[in-house]
């Protein structure tokens, strides 16, 4: 063993142990390599030494990231890139300042949501290190004094007790009826037993290091003397807080969506110039003239107000989540909850309560009980199997009040979660635990200890005179092993080989179900209490076996739901907890959660291959490390998996971190865990977290409508520009600049607007996840938004070519056809906004009406635009004449053919759709035909 300064100071690496192994060792050897003497400390130069060789107790600070440079990330954006660069050109060109302020204000409006929305915080190791900034007792030059912890150095003495918080990582000096809550740390939701003697093992997790405690973890009983072998960045913290900073952050599937549309519209937009240009110098255009067209129609061709309803629906999405209690920290991850098809869960307060709650109780008669309710709520029975109260013994219940430190008031546990377990069970057995210990005073008592297991105090009543009961519970072999008799309703009975051997079958099964086991036991003493700890332990035999009892941390009622509701939806959930493999995998089956069950260390057997073929077929993962989580969730995403990754405690921060979404618990969650999470759940309930995935999805869906409301629009620009390019119709240009900029409103405004708060598609949760890498134009959306364009191009320059021939009594002005032409092409989007609300879902269903907004909005542009025609102080703004009914009828009868076109393809869609579904039901029924055949072939050879 030598003692070494593997960490590279603050700003350095993760900390390597500076005593290497120190649970390896004797705690005297230990404190020799630090050269310490536990029982006076060190002395001031020898501080001052160790504090320049080691650093202060304080954790790496992250970098902070100024906000000129957050807002050159959020304008970094390539759509945002592309959409300057067509203002600034616009502007150059055309010397307009209309559409080029348009597209500025609303690049200006996006940067502003997302940069406001995402102060997410980068404040992981913030948090760490005010959760450290405290006081801690030690032992210095013979004398104990209180110094700060970031004044702690390795080699000192910490000196400990019941509610403390461990300031450092050490090697256990003394320890007292020592227990130490971890579950931050290690997921483990029952308090550690912490140990003196050396352990055997070099490759033990963090978990079962059982002679060292760890920064940050809370002392829930008893006291100790600690040595101090690790500070600041050389602690598990430490290496948590340097995960977190060398962790990269993922892009989400909406941000690597969008980024693909938005090559794709450059490609587009690029193409549409060089065609026009093309065009224009063979009929001998001017380059002016030509550069004009060709930047019009490139900024048609772009939907600048794609980054502005994408921000504006996921904030919406953002407040109904919040609402319904989870509060999300980047806009985009609202999305990415939609497109989860992987989620990886913390047990401990989050499938469960963190609350310790007795479920069985089996009397030594062979009587077995099982008890409701959950937690600290005193609101249960004690049913026997045929589902009726039955009496127990009241010794047993008595037994488990007066032998137990913990109290449960309102549900509040003050004390060790498995004593507050037995508390609520006496009150449910009928006894007043308050009451029972007030008449039954304590006269002595042998504390809990790790090395004998079990706890006994001696209590006399106010009604019992003299006499003194003796009251034991503790691990069910070493209470079996002392009694020797067993309760029944007759009274005890001597507990002969047979009964012990039933007994101990019986703890076995509740082990084997997960379950932790503690025995009950008691007797009048015959003689005057003893005042020797000898003399008391020995007193503490010849029991009489009240109980057993079963006890878990128990799964929240409404998270099976939510398991079986997200696997309905095609998502896999896998438990990653700290906790044993035995008791993590009652939970699973508890709450549905499918697939195998391992442990970390058979993660550490495998390379990151085997890893990425397993991962999806493992269900629990028990016994994990932060690192293994982090595997974990690289190996799905390796696969092409989103993953989601719940957790509330600080060992969960770096993989929260790493997931493509990492989800925090509000109430129980560190604020470690908060700091890295994308989104905090505010009541600590997976059933929000379901509810997130729906609102995700549909979220999903409507910027979708969004996207293809505006393409289809675009499209239809193009074509029409591009037709009367060619042909030479309305001198090349069928619409004016304003008119551009009004349909470009109509696009990007009110209308296109309310589609971000369509209503989400009841069947939403019925579909499988997305596939991944899915764009957001797939071929099938590509062909539907180019056949619709066409038919939009081929309706309004239909009516711009033929409108004087059809109304020659407004064919002298000059404006009669385009006016005309203006208007039909509103319309197309008018009834176009009713087309895209579903892809596949006919328009003639009452679901039409169900999004107020979108009928207020298209019932103002109908306004608007006969405002815009009819009243002339707008016609010359934007060139238009007024028309007259049946011309106003024709432009609404043309615009309403895009409703034709759509309905038939849709109709082709779903006669297809119910085709697959018949041919998948086919198949099926002849598979299971086959399985059914061979099955009864192999029967018959058994036979």
């Amino acid at each position: 063993m030598s003692s070494q300064n593997n960490g590279q100071g603050i700003d350095g690496a993760p900390a390597q142990q500076i005593i290497e192994s120190p649970w390896l060792f004797p705690a005297a050897e230990v404190a020799a390599a630090l050269g310490t003497d536990p029982a006076a400390g060190l002395d001031a130069g020898e501080v001052r030494a160790h504090r320049d060789r080691y650093g202060p107790n304080l954790l790496a600070e992250a970098p902070k990231i100024p906000a000129w440079r957050r807002i050159l990330r959020l304008l970094s954006d390539r759509l945002t890139i592309v959409l300057i660069i067509a203002a600034v050109v616009s502007a150059v060109v055309s010397r307009e300042w209309e559409t080029p302020v348009v597209i500025l204000l609303v690049i200006i409006l996006n940067t502003a949501l997302n940069y406001v929305q995402e102060q997410r915080a980068e404040n992981s190791l913030e948090a760490l290190r005010s959760a450290s900034a405290a006081n801690c007792r030690v032992l210095r030059s013979g004398s104990t004094a209180t110094v700060e912890r970031a004044e702690l150095v390795p080699g000192d003495v910490v000196l400990l007790e019941a509610g403390d918080s461990v300031p450092a990582d050490g090697r256990l000096v003394e320890a007292v009826r020592l227990q130490v809550a971890e579950a931050a740390l290690t997921g483990e939701s029952k308090p550690t037993n912490k140990v003196l003697a050396p352990l055997s093992d070099p490759q033990l997790p963090v978990a079962d290091r059982t002679n060292l405690l760890f920064m940050d973890t809370d002392v829930t009983r008893g006291r100790a003397v600690l040595l101090v072998t690790g500070t600041g960045m050389n602690t598990q913290i430490g290496t948590i807080a340097h995960l977190l900073g060398s962790t990269m952050e993922e892009k989400t599937t909406l941000q690597r969506s969008i980024d693909q549309l938005a090559r794709v519209l450059t490609y587009i937009a690029f193409a549409v110039v060089a065609v026009v240009f093309v065009l224009g110098l063979l009929r001998g255009d001017s380059w002016e003239d030509l550069f004009l067209t060709a930047v019009s129609l490139a900024v048609a061709t772009i939907p600048e107000g794609l980054t502005a309803v994408v921000a504006f629906t996921l904030a919406m999405g953002a407040s109904r989540l919040a609402a319904r209690g989870a509060i999300i920290k980047q806009l985009a991850a609202v999305e990415t909850l939609g497109s989860t098809s992987q989620i990886c869960t913390d047990k401990t307060g989050t499938l469960t309560l963190n609350q310790m709650t007795v479920r069985r109780l089996y009397s030594p008669s062979g009587r077995r009980f099982r008890v409701t309710g959950n937690g600290y709520s005193t609101d249960g029975k004690i049913l026997s199997p045929d589902g009726q109260s039955a009496p127990m013994p009241s010794e047993a219940f008595l037994a488990m009040a007066l032998c137990n430190d913990a109290s449960v008031e309102d549900g509040r546990l003050t004390g060790d979660p498995t004593e507050g377990a037995l508390v609520v069970l006496a009150e449910k057995g009928g006894i007043d635990v308050a009451g029972a210990r007030s008449t039954h005073r304590r006269l002595a008592e042998v504390p809990f200890d790790s090395d004998y297991k079990f706890m006994a105090t001696f209590n006399r009543s106010d009604d019992a005179g003299t006499s003194v009961t003796c009251n034991v519970k503790g691990a069910p072999g070493v209470v079996l092993d002392r009694s020797a008799f067993l309760q029944t309703p007759d009274g005890p009975v001597p507990l002969d080989a047979e009964e012990r051997a039933r007994i101990s079958r019986d703890v076995e099964s509740l082990a084997n179900a997960g379950l932790r086991t503690m025995a009950v036991a008691g007797r009048l003493l015959d003689a005057q209490l003893p005042s020797s700890p000898e003399a008391l332990f020995a007193e503490a035999s010849n029991l009489v076996l009240y109980a057993v009892v079963g006890i878990l941390d128990p799964p929240r009622q409404e998270a099976g739901e939510a398991v079986a509701s997200a696997r309905a939806a095609g998502i896999s959930v896998h438990m990653i907890t700290g906790d044993h493999l035995v008791t993590a995998s009652a939970i699973a089956r508890d709450l549905g959660i499918e697939g195998r069950a391992a442990a970390g260390t058979a993660l550490d057997a495998m390379d990151d291959w085997e890893l990425r073929n397993e991962a999806p077929q493992l269900g629990v993962l028990a016994r994990v490390s932060p690192e293994h989580k982090i595997r974990f969730v690289k190996a799905l995403q390796a696969d092409g998996y989103v993953v989601a990754m719940t957790g509330d405690g600080v060992n969960d921060a770096p993989a929260l971190k790493r997931a493509d979404i990492g989800i925090a618990m509000g109430i129980t969650g560190t604020d470690v865990s908060k700091g890295a999470a994308k989104m905090i759940l505010t009541d600590d309930n997976f059933a929000t977290i379901v509810a997130a995935v729906r609102e995700g999805r549909g979220i999903y869906d409507n910027i979708l409508k969004f996207v293809r409301f505006q393409l289809t629009t675009a499209w239809g620009f193009v074509l029409i520009f591009l037709a009367a390019a060619t042909f030479g119709f309305a001198g090349g240009a069928p619409f004016t600049a304003l008119q551009i900029l009004w349909v470009n409103i109509i696009m990007d405004g009110p209308p296109a607007l309310a589609l971000g708060v369509d209503r989400t598609d009841p069947e939403v949760m019925k579909r499988p996840p997305r596939p991944v890498g899915e764009p957001l134009l797939t071929g099938r959306r590509i062909a539907v938004l180019a056949v619709l364009g066409i038919v939009m191009a081929v309706g309004t320059c239909t009516v711009l070519v033929n409108a004087p021939r059809w109304f020659p009594e407004s064919a002298g002005s000059t404006e009669f056809a385009t006016t005309m032409a203006f208007t039909t092409f509103v319309f197309y989007q008018v009834f176009n906004l009713l087309n895209v609300r579903s892809e596949t879902g006919s328009v003639f269903t009452l679901l039409t009406f169900t999004n107020r907004a979108i009928w207020v909005s298209l019932i103002a542009v109908v306004v608007l635009q006969v405002l815009v025609v009819q009243l002339s102080i707008f016609g010359d703004i934007f060139d238009t004449v007024p028309l007259t009914s049946p011309q106003w009828f024709l432009c609404i009868a043309v615009g309403a053919t895009v409703v034709v076109a759509s309905e038939l393809g849709k109709a082709v869609q779903r006669l297809a759709a119910r085709r697959r579904r018949a041919d998948t039901g086919t198949a099926a029924t002849t598979g299971e035909a086959r399985v059914s055949r061979v099955s009864t072939a192999h029967q018959g050879e058994g036979l």
